[in-house]
This record gives structure tokens, C-alpha cells and sequence, in this order.
């Protein structure tokens, strides 16, 4: 027997479309209506992170005809909500008979027929969805706020936030659109960094802070003219701290989420070199400054300030370390990033299990470009919450572009080198679709 007269309808809802309005009517017919409402997180663990927060869905949602209550869904699965209600009815669109959502189908067939609970099914609208309502909106673009404000709510609402590497807009289309489908779920990177080795190298300039910012924040506004993700700025050592204040209010203005600053000093000089070079450490002092300068500078609540030590890259140790993390903390670092040079992992992990002591918990970020065998699955276990792969897609163009030099001169003629290593002139139109406008 059915303990309630609920009819259980669950939905992302993050826009709201014609096909949502005939299932919610449809559901009406057969009783009170119980939405089911996806959490951010929920919705995160499949795709991405929706364009409005859960609690800006509920307002939506509860003001639709025939709702009379709205509860979070925890899960993509139906089965704990459907326990605890008891639904007479469950009311969903048919689209869900056949691909990744046919266990979940079945699961809630199976949680029914408990208490004698019918699945009622509601023809699919064709010519609509809110994947191709989200491409849509992703072609409009975005706004500086809404962009900046992302960063948090990925990192609240993932296991772990991936982070790649973009040096100039076709490069962060690449990230904007990357994608795989694994286990039924789509993968993509959730955001961009931003980096002082890149933006230095495709100018042809060494990783010494050459370039200035106001170059580099021209490049951001080229990122952002074609791109929705939140960016991380590399802010190397952050400069003078009266002058940092500046750079943040820059960024914020523009619409970058976060920015990160090592607790260098001096000649900036790439840390992968380690103690091959001169590399001299911040005080913890100076460089607490340094971040409470930034954050009285910032305006929204939402902009993060991140300290990456380097007490690792140097060979100072983990104590040192986990000293100036709590140091950096408590002046008001947003998160922290732990660096190391080591092939192996072992000295970051060792950093994050201290780091679950602090009197407060912060976020914590991990570039992997020396542990690269390492997965983000690993990472996470280990209490990281933003990987970034800082310099990849440069890495990879490089070797191609020598690849097509070089046997332009050795063949004398550019037939090999396009056949072999170049797509077509067509195919480099189509990277941008209004070429063909």
C-alpha cells in the first residue's frame, strides 16, 4: 500500500522549458505535486555545475503550477527520497527508457513496487532541452560577476575542480569545450589558469615577472570575449604589497575568480628550478602582509586569494611549511597552494593530512606537473579540492610547430608537413563558428 498521495517529480530544473511545464502538468493531474529539486552538487557530479544556485531554483520552482513542495535530491539516484516519501506516483519524461539514465529508471521502478507506487511516463518534447538551452547561453556569454563567483561554488559543490592551462582565446576554447563521457557522465575542465610561465613564453620572454600586468590582463579580456569558465591568475609573487592591492582590484573588475601568489621574494624565478637556482622565501611576516593587503583591497565577498608556498620546492620541510600555511590562514588566505618538484606525491599528501588539523579549513590546490601519474581520484582522497595542469596545451603546441618547421626545410615544400602534422584551412574555420557566417 502507498503511504502517501504524493506524486514525486525530480528535476535539475536550471532552465526551465516547455518539456518541464508538461511534466509538472501532467503530474498535477494525479495529486500533489513533491519536486524533487537536483542540488548543485547532484547536478555537478554529471555535468555542470548549473547556471543558478539551488536556492534560486527553489524560488523558481515553487512559484509553478501545481507544486506544493519543493526537497532537495541529494543524489542522481531517486531511491533515498522515494523511501522516505512513499509516492503514490513518480512522473517523468520517457527520454530516460534507454542511455545513462536507464538504471536510474529501473531503480525507481524497483523502490515502487515496495509500497505499490506507479512510474508514470510523459511523452519527451521534441525540438527543446536544457543541454542545447545551456550551448545557447554559453554562445551569449557571461557576465564579470557571475564568472567570479563560480570558482566558489565549484569548489563547494565538487570533489574536485579541474583547472587547465589557457594562454590565449583559442587555447581557452579548447578548455571552454573540452569533453569526454565516462561511467555516463560527461567530463570537462571546470576552469582556467591563467600563468606567468605560459603568458611569458608565447611572448618569447623568460618566466622573470617580464611581463607586465596590464599585458597580461589584455589577455584575459581576450580569453574572456569567447569563453563562460572562471579564471585562476598566477600573480607570481604578488610584487610590492601596495601594489598587489591594484592588481587585485584589476582582476575582481574584470571578472577573474581568484589569484594566486607565491611567498617569494625578489628575482622571480620559476620554482620547477628549485635550489638549482637563487630562490629567496618570504618572510612569514612580510608575506601575511602582502595577503591582507590583497584582501582589504578586494570589494566582493566572492574573489579568493590563494598563498602557495614554496617551503617544499625549496627544501625547507613540511613543518616549515605547515607553519606558514597556518600563518597564511589566519591573515586571510582563501586556500593554499602546497608546490612540490618530487616525482612522487608523497611530501604534498603528507602536507594534507596536516592540513586536516588547522584551527581553520581552507580549500587546498595542487599542480601536478612533476607527480604527473597521479589521478585527480587520488587527489581528492587526499583532501585536494582544485587540480591545476599549469602548462600543458603550450607544452603540446611546441613540439608540433617544430614538427612543421623543420620538415618544411628538410622536404623543401609544405606537402608533408600538412598532410602529416597540420589540420585543414576548413577545419580551422569550423574552430570558429562565425567564420562561416
Amino acid at each position: 500500500m502507498t503511504q502517501s498521495n504524493i506524486v514525486y517529480v525530480g528535476m535539475s530544473a536550471d532552465l526551465i522549458h516547455p518539456g518541464h511545464i508538461n511534466v509538472l502538468e501532467q503530474a498535477a493531474k494525479l495529486g500533489p505535486v513533491t519536486v524533487g529539486l537536483l542540488t548543485d552538487r547532484a547536478i555537478a557530479s554529471y555535468k555542470r555545475l548549473p547556471a543558478m544556485t539551488y536556492e534560486q531554483r527553489e524560488v523558481v520552482v515553487r512559484c509553478l503550477k501545481g507544486v506544493v513542495e519543493v526537497v532537495p535530491q541529494e543524489t542522481l539516484d531517486y531511491v533515498p527520497n522515494l523511501e522516505r516519501l512513499k509516492p503514490a506516483y513518480v512522473v517523468h519524461g520517457d527520454d530516460w527508457r534507454s542511455g545513462i539514465q536507464k538504471q536510474t529508471r529501473q531503480r525507481v521502478i524497483d523502490a515502487l513496487a515496495q509500497w505499490g507506487g506507479q512510474l508514470v511516463e510523459v511523452p519527451y518534447t521534441e525540438g527543446i532541452s536544457s543541454t542545447q538551452l545551456n550551448a545557447a547561453l554559453r554562445q551569449i556569454g557571461t557576465t564579470p560577476n557571475v564568472r567570479l563567483s563560480r570558482l566558489r561554488r565549484l569548489i563547494e559543490n565538487k570533489d574536485i575542480v579541474r583547472v587547465l592551462e589557457a594562454h590565449s582565446g583559442l587555447s581557452a576554447l579548447i578548455v571552454e569545450n573540452a569533453n569526454v563521457k565516462r561511467d555516463g557522465r560527461t567530463l570537462e575542465f571546470d576552469a582556467m589558469w591563467s600563468s606567468s610561465l605560459t603568458d611569458s613564453t608565447v611572448r618569447g620572454k623568460p618566466d622573470i615577472e617580464a611581463v607586465d600586468i596590464s599585458a597580461r590582463l589584455q589577455m584575459i579580456n581576450d580569453i574572456f570575449e569567447v569563453t563562460t569558465k572562471p579564471l585562476i591568475f598566477d600573480g607570481d609573487t604578488g610584487g610590492k604589497p601596495e601594489h598587489f592591492g591594484f592588481t587585485v582590484r584589476s582582476l575582481e573588475r574584470l571578472g577573474v575568480s581568484a589569484v594566486i601568489i607565491e611567498d617569494k621574494e625578489g628575482l622571480k624565478r620559476n620554482s620547477l628550478f628549485g635550489t638549482d637556482v637563487e630562490q629567496t622565501q618570504s618572510s612569514i611576516e612580510d608575506f601575511c602582509h602582502r595577503l591582507s593587503v590583497g584582501k582589504q583591497a578586494q570589494v566582493t565577498e566572492d574573489f579568493m586569494v590563494i598563498a602557495r608556498i614554496e617551503s617544499l620546492i625549496l627544501e625547507k620541510g613540511l613543518d616549515d611549511a605547515v607553519e606558514r600555511a597556518e600563518a597564511y590562514i589566519e591573515a586571510g588566505a582563501d586556500a593554499i597552494m602546497i608546490h612540490s618538484r618530487r616525482k612522487e606525491p608523497d611530501e604534498v599528501f603528507a602536507f594534507c593530512k596536516r592540513a586536516q588539523h588547522f584551527r581553520r579549513q581552507v580549500p587546498i590546490v595542487a599542480v601536478p606537473t612533476s607527480y604527473h601519474q597521479v589521478s585527480e581520484a587520488e587527489l581528492a582522497d587526499h583532501g585536494i579540492n582544485v587540480v591545476i595542469y599549469a602548462n600543458h596545451l603550450l607544452r603540446a603546441a611546441y613540439p608540433q610547430m617544430m614538427k612543421v618547421a623543420t620538415s618544411i626545410l628538410e622536404n623543401g615544400r609544405a606537402l608533408e608537413a600538412a598532410t602529416q602534422h597540420c589540420i585543414s584551412i576548413n577545419e580551422v574555420l569550423n574552430i570558429i563558428p562565425e567564420n562561416g557566417r
